[in-house]
């Protein structure tokens, strides 16, 4: 994790607020979510792999640094305040064929919690602002939907544009698994007020259809409430203090596995955020 930052340093309103507030989370708290987590997915079979530590470089959310598609790793083209980052993915990618890692040109912004990948479509989180350069949380931009859409022409690429805001947690949609999260076989968990654009909040609703809709508040999604992982179509982790969403999951027949993650999810991120899957099972 490195030493605690400065202020100036941070590049998301969630960990701006708890730096100032004094409640800022400590490394051993977040290490112990972690190994909590770990266990979960080991009781489950699933093989856990750990980046190599960099020296002074917060590492928690390894979920921006790709994403598979199909069996092709997509390296990231993420922020500059982030690239050491990537260098703890050395002898992973090592294991990788060059065959089958993608990277994009410089000109192509993407993180992985920007893209959600369900049976034909991709799904991306972007900004197009005016002010993008200027937007910290604004990671992903619209040349990744024709890159991608380029890279894997097999597959429907659909975007959506999300609300951005450096300073306030609750009207940030950081990435996209932070408003939008799919659950189970055909359900998914929605906050209207992370998407910029509410013609496509209702195309997901419309799709989804509205009976497999868990709609999310603003408050909620700054909480990181959609920000849940799924072992399988039957098994999500979530965080104990999320008791109306764990409810609904449940009332679908979906195992709820709590872990308490409220000290990661002050950085703005949590389980989806902290997970980078590699391989799933058909």
């Amino acid at each position: 994790m490195g030493a605690p930052p400065n202020i100036q340093d941070v590049y998301d309103p969630s960990s701006k607020k708890h730096l100032l507030a004094g409640t800022f989370p400590k490394k051993e708290a977040l290490q112990q979510a972690l190994t909590d987590l770990e266990r979960v997915f080991l009781r489950y079979g699933v093989s856990v792999l750990r980046p190599e530590n960099v020296a002074d470089c917060n590492q928690i959310f390894a979920r921006d640094l790709g994403f598979v598609v199909d069996d092709v790793f997509v390296r990231s083209n993420i922020i500059p305040h982030r690239e050491k980052e990537l260098v703890g993915l050395g002898s992973l990618l090592a294991q990788i064929p060059a065959s089958k890692q993608l990277v994009f040109p410089n000109e192509v912004h993407v993180e992985g919690g920007d893209v959600i990948v369900h049976n034909d479509y991709i799904y991306v989180g972007i900004s197009t602002r005016p002010d993008y350069a200027k937007l910290l949380t604004a990671r992903t931009n619209k040349a990744a939907v024709a890159a991608l859409q380029q890279a894997f022409p097999h597959k429907k690429v659909k975007a959506f544009e999300l609300k951005k805001s450096n300073t306030i947690p609750h009207e940030n949609a950081l990435h996209l698994d932070c408003c939008f999260q799919l659950v189970g076989k055909n359900a998914a968990l929605t906050c209207s007020e992370g998407f910029a654009d509410l013609d496509a909040y209702n195309w997901v609703v419309a799709h989804f259809g509205s009976d497999n809709i868990f709609e999310v508040s603003a408050v909620e999604m700054s909480q990181m409430m959609c920000n849940v992982v799924s072992i399988s179509p039957n098994v999500v982790i979530s965080d104990p203090s999320f008791t109306r969403l764990n409810a609904w999951l449940r009332q679908r027949g979906i195992t709820v596995e709590e872990v308490d993650f409220s000290e990661i999810g002050k950085q703005g991120g949590l389980f989806r955020c902290v997970t980078l899957p590699l391989y799933r099972i058909p």
